[in-house]
């Protein structure tokens, strides 16, 4: 049977059923192999690897013998039409609010429509979903506050962090947090200085540092300005590497939360980064070298009435 009878209407098609599940190529039998590969290809609309797996022989062969048969072959990777099933009857904007709407992961949605994990997360992708970082330290699934009452209690009625954080039932990290995201003035820990800054919009200030501006210019960072949660300003998280994120911890004196809020990157991501370039890791409480400096500019700032030309280094 040539190419053209095959493509005709497969007039064997009705006798010559096949087993596709199975694989099994008993209806196969009154076609010799060429007219066998065409109707697998043509009639059953199966995939090269699937017709070789039928019949026995090579894909390379199966692919040779329709170009030979002038078959309409697609290029390798586009696929080939796949029967319905109940997984594909699940439409993108189903996907979509699942994930986006109802917070489900991909593996709840793999679980609950039969689809595979990594089919799920290739989907959202080619529908123009941006995925959540995977693992405990989610930037999503912090806790937040609302804009509105860190703004009433913190920054209106003068209120701690801490004061703020037990009228909102949440630790008062997340009231800073928040305000730091937001782009707020918030109030410098410790004892009133006697010149310098009481608070600080801390991501305007780490842009405006002039070592952590060299620095970011020099490896192409982009600025993000402050405005919203880390995950709504970094939709997906700039990988800065482990490199350049010691780099900011040493060279320029920046805590392991300020490298989050240049890049989007988990605090727990960061600190992995920094042990794996061997970084000992500065102890717990305490202004970094940064915030230090920062003091120091602003203090020689008010003294002189002009800005230094180099900021003061931390030890």
């Amino acid at each position: 049977m040539g190419l053209s009878a095959t493509m005709g209407g497969c007039p064997r098609s009705a006798a010559a059923s096949v087993s596709v599940s199975g694989c099994e190529p008993a209806g196969l039998a009154g076609m010799d192999l060429a007219e066998q590969v065409s109707h697998l290809y043509l009639c059953e609309e199966l995939s090269t690897y699937r017709i070789a797996a039928v019949v026995g022989i090579s894909r390379q062969r199966v692919a040779r013998m329709l170009h030979s048969m002038g078959a309409p072959v697609k290029p390798r990777g586009l696929g080939r039409r796949r029967p319905p099933t109940g997984q594909c009857a699940v439409t993108a904007e189903t996907l979509r609010r699942l994930y986006l709407e109802q917070r489900l992961t991909s593996g709840q949605i793999s679980a609950l429509t039969g689809m595979p994990d990594r089919t799920v997360r290739d989907r959202l992708r080619a529908a123009g979903v941006g995925m959540r970082s995977r693992g405990w330290a989610n930037r999503e699934d912090r806790r937040a506050v609302p804009a509105e009452a860190v703004m009433e209690l913190y920054l209106q009625a003068g209120l701690s962090a801490a004061e703020a954080g037990r009228l909102l039932h949440v630790h008062g990290s997340v009231i800073l947090r928040t305000a730091h995201d937001l782009g707020l003035p918030v109030r410098i820990g410790g004892p009133p200085p006697r010149m310098g800054p009481a608070e600080i919009k801390l991501v305007d200030a780490l842009y405006a540092d002039p070592l952590v501006h060299r620095t970011l210019a020099r490896h192409g960072v982009p600025i993000v300005p402050a405005g919203g949660p880390i995950w709504q300003r970094f939709p997906t998280a700039l990988p800065l590497g482990p490199e350049l994120a010691a780099e900011l911890y040493l060279n320029c004196g920046l805590g392991i939360r300020h490298i989050e809020l240049l890049c989007g990157q988990p605090n727990e991501t960061v600190r992995s980064w920094l042990r794996r370039q061997g970084v000992r890791l500065r102890p717990a409480g305490g202004r970094s070298p940064f915030m230090r400096r920062q003091r120091g500019t602003a203090a020689t700032h008010e003294r002189t009435g002009r800005p230094p030309s180099e900021p003061v280094s931390g030890s």
